[in-house]
């Protein structure tokens, strides 16, 4: 009789919310292979399913018009990288963060998965901060090196369970539609998150991007209005104070250009 020493090794994938988090994971040395989720779910058009081909094309459209981007760059950027995910692995790790960008891509991602992938197969763990030690401004993992996202993965890594993919089917179903009413009622009534302990102050932000003033403004645009009447008139500087107090969007500068160009084009400011 022969026998054969065979050893099975766990494949695991690493979903990261954009480049900035990559640099200081390659420095872990955690096993797995990587997924760099480059798509900004909390701009745009959106429709609840998420796995459907028309939602590709419209946020591909969208993407290549808003940002100049290439359809060829969008194809390999975002859409090849989602054929990881029909990938057979035992194990999910989702590093998200706190602001309203990084959980409206995890809220994308959960739902993706949840409609490409057998939930009994996979462990799926969520490694979601707000804050890091002895970082009092502390506005993402792209700040962190390897040793210090190796610490997040050692010491806040949670798994997720099917309650946790029903409240993400939920809030998708809701947040795809961009009703501030519809928002508003479903954050006044529930009070049981599971484990998406970060997605409540997330989706207070969006509702005050829902509601509009009495100047036809929604909060964003009416903070950076307030910077430009205040006497900052350049984009790196609008930025840098509106980073100051809004890190919750957790918008990059294409993000608030978005804005600026809303109010240019009101004729509420001259840049």
């Amino acid at each position: 009789m022969f026998k054969t020493n065979y050893i099975y090794t766990m494949k695991i994938l690493h979903i990261l919310n954009g480049d900035s988090t990559l640099q200081g994971f390659e420095q872990t040395g955690l096993e797995g292979d990587i997924l760099v989720w480059r798509e900004v779910l909390s701009e745009g058009p959106l429709e609840e399913n998420i796995s459907s081909g028309s939602f590709w094309k419209n946020r591909e459209k969208w993407i290549c018009n808003t940002f100049n981007e290439k359809q060829d760059g969008y194809q390999e950027n975002v859409i090849d990288q989602l054929d990881k995910l029909s990938e057979p692995y035992d194990e999910i790790n989702l590093w998200f963060e706190f602001d309203l960008h990084c959980q409206v891509n995890l809220l994308g991602v959960m739902n993706l998965l949840k409609q490409k992938t057998d939930l009994s197969m996979p462990v799926i763990y969520l490694i979601c901060p707000a804050s890091f030690p002895d970082k009092e401004d502390f506005r993402g993992m792209g700040e962190l090196n390897g040793d210090e996202l190796t610490w997040l993965y050692d010491n806040i890594r949670l798994r997720l369970s099917e309650i946790d993919f029903i409240i993400a089917a939920e809030v998708w179903k809701i947040y795809a539609v961009q009703n501030a009413g519809k928002l508003k009622n479903y954050l006044t009534k529930t009070s049981f998150w599971g484990s998406l302990h970060l997605l409540k102050q997330a989706l207070e932000a969006q509702l005050t991007r829902l509601l509009i003033n009495e100047n036809g403004l929604n909060y964003i645009e009416q903070k950076l209005l307030d910077i430009y009447n205040y006497g900052i008139t350049t984009k790196p500087g609008i930025y840098q104070r509106f980073w100051e107090t809004e890190k919750i969007f957790g918008m990059s500068d294409l993000e608030v250009g978005i804005y600026l160009q809303r109010l240019k084009e009101k004729g509420l400011i001259n840049l």
